[in-house]
């Protein structure tokens, strides 16, 4: 199917199902879709987490229930090809940790063979320009924020050897076009949001041979309404927020269960502070409260709901069964939880829809686009590739 009537037929279907993905769960006191909530409340704790653990097999138990998720759910597919692996010394892999370095191999694997001048955008201390460098790009120049990791980078290249030069550079605000115009191929993996969307931008205007991105955190940076790069996107029915946007990178790789339950802690007693909240000001809409480190919810209930009080500048009573509120806050987490589940069925397909955004802006400027899966979800759920090669004139 085009890129084009791809895009054409999932923006109608997230639109016509904007009900179940587009709900705030936290501002849910009970389920909001009537025919969904008998068998949502039926549903263990234990079963809601293997469900959202398992995409397919939570498509397959709300496809009943959902008009068109099952077709929501192809258009969504992206192939994953064959490729060739690669090795590298343990010295260029030194300083790169486990699932990291997999990633950069995984994405170096797909860009085989290697060869000509690239660009490494957003490249930090330049991990996977090295890699591109070692396999035989002819010059990497890697474009960087923080001056830091610029010398921290450079001196790794030129202690291995390797043709690399790292230029200091703000993205979002310094002129860029000197560095796509010396390369031949031009590459961006995981920069987020805005950062990705320039890269994009740039290096069309700059008329770059060869694109690659993937794209991380699309929200990052950017309106928190969300503006189209294409022009079927800017015509499209779906509207996008920041906290829709933020629904596609909620599928991560499994959590230790340790982690797990902190997390669960932390939603339980966010939800019991906000019950709390409303009895003691009278204000029924939910109220987050500020990102804190996870110490906090190995203490009491109690303490961190005076912590957030006074982030929220509440005065709180003498006297408050903090166990009651406790209590609400674990019975809301439930609810929560399965409004969650319902949205993450959509995770992909809003993921999906951004990128066949870009896909299709790149078409428009006179690219031929692929787009596939560089590695399995299961080392980065942020696994696409989008690969933009300008067509030759005449």
């Amino acid at each position: 199917m085009p890129f084009s009537a791809r895009f054409s037929r999932l923006d109608e279907l997230l639109h016509e199902t904007q009900a179940y993905w587009q709900q705030v769960a936290f501002a849910c006191d009970d389920i909001p879709w009537p025919e969904l909530k008998p068998a949502l409340l039926q549903l263990s704790d234990e079963q809601v987490h293997l469900l959202d653990s398992d995409p397919d097999t939570l498509l397959e138990w709300l496809a009943p229930y959902i008009p068109h998720l099952s077709e929501i759910h192809r258009l969504s597919a992206l192939s994953q090809p064959h490729h060739t692996s690669l090795t590298f010394p343990f010295w260029l892999e030194n300083g790169i940790k486990g699932r990291k370095l997999e990633q950069l191999k995984s994405f170096v694997e797909t860009l085989s063979p290697i060869e000509g001048r690239w660009l490494e955008w957003c490249a930090g201390k330049g991990h996977l320009g090295r890699m591109l460098a070692f396999k035989g790009a002819q010059q990497v120049i890697s474009v960087e924020l923080q001056q830091a990791l610029c010398d921290d980078g450079s001196a790794s290249a030129k202690k291995q050897g390797l043709p690399m030069a790292f230029i200091c550079r703000d993205v979002l605000k310094d002129a860029v076009d000197d560095c796509f115009e010396q390369v031949d191929h031009a590459v961006a993996l995981h920069a987020c949001g805005r950062l990705h969307q320039e890269f994009l931008v740039k290096g069309v205007q700059a008329r770059c041979t060869n694109l690659i991105v993937s794209p991380c955190c699309y929200h990052l940076f950017t309106p928190n309404e969300y503006e189209p790069m294409s022009v079927e996107g800017r015509s499209a029915r779906t509207q996008l927020t920041h906290h829709d946007m933020k629904l596609a990178l909620q599928e991560t790789v499994t959590a230790p269960s340790r982690l797990t339950a902190v997390r669960h802690r932390e939603v339980a007693w966010r939800l019991g502070f906000d019950a709390l909240r409303k009895q003691v000001t009278g204000h029924l809409e939910y109220v987050g409260v500020p990102s804190v480190g996870k110490q906090i919810f190995s203490g009491a209930f109690s303490d961190f709901c005076y912590w957030a009080a006074n982030q929220k500048n509440i005065a709180l009573p003498d006297h408050i069964d903090f166990d009651a509120f406790l209590a609400l806050g674990v019975k809301k987490q439930q609810i929560t939880a399965r409004i969650e589940l319902v949205r993450h069925a959509f995770r992909r397909a809003i993921e999906i829809w951004l990128v066949l955004d870009r896909v299709l802006y790149l078409q428009s400027a006179g690219y031929d686009v692929e787009v596939f899966e560089f590695c399995d979800k299961a080392l980065t759920p942020r696994n696409v590739f989008i690969n933009g090669v300008l067509k030759k004139e005449g």
